[in-house]
């Protein structure tokens, strides 16, 4: 149960991250936004840190399987059409939702992690299927250098996304084809 009990506080720690930033993220706020007694939090995670920890970690775990799911539901794509089609829809998922509130909790613990590096080597970018998908495609069109072209390519559209996120508006398909353009140079 006490496993189960960290992963709510945790969730509940990134909505409250998404939605009061990163002052209003306290053991108090997480334990209302959990509906649990006041003092859980701090029964299980003992320090702020310890509880952006565990944030992190359910953050980055939350990515991953979302990115392997990603990866798995899209096959090598065919064409740079394909490839736009699938990216942009990803972003989109980003923008909007779950992914809306998460990324706005990984954009507060990146710029958190450059005071704390242990977190940042947790928020390291780490492979997935859904960043192999990408490079598959650069290797398969003869792009040089295809892994560091797909971290340039998705680190833009993480650009975009950050910019959307906090700027408003959408991330149209012809933005993400003029970086994929780029990446295939």
């Amino acid at each position: 149960m006490s496993t189960d009990r960290r992963t709510v506080l945790a969730d509940a720690a990134i909505d409250v991250l998404a939605e009061a930033g990163m002052r209003g993220l306290t053991h108090r706020a997480v334990d209302r936004a959990a509906h649990l007694p006041p003092g859980t939090t701090s029964a299980y995670f003992r320090t702020r840190q310890a509880l952006l920890t565990a944030l992190v970690r359910r953050l980055v775990a939350l990515d991953q399987a979302e990115l392997q799911a990603s990866g798995e539901r899209t096959p090598v794509p065919r064409d740079a059409g394909e490839l736009v089609a699938a990216i942009a829809a990803f972003v989109e998922q980003r923008l909007t939702g779950d992914g809306r509130r998460r990324s706005l909790a990984r954009y507060a613990c990146a710029i958190e992690s450059v005071h704390h590096p242990e977190l940042r080597e947790i928020l390291i970018p780490r492979r997935n299927t859904g960043r192999r998908v990408v490079q598959d495609f650069l290797t398969a069109q003869g792009v040089p250098d295809a892994e560091n072209r797909t971290i340039t390519l998705l680190t833009c559209v993480d650009g975009l996304v950050f910019d959307r996120l906090v700027g408003g508006g959408a991330v149209s398909p012809e933005e993400i084809e003029r970086l994929l353009t780029a990446a295939l140079g």
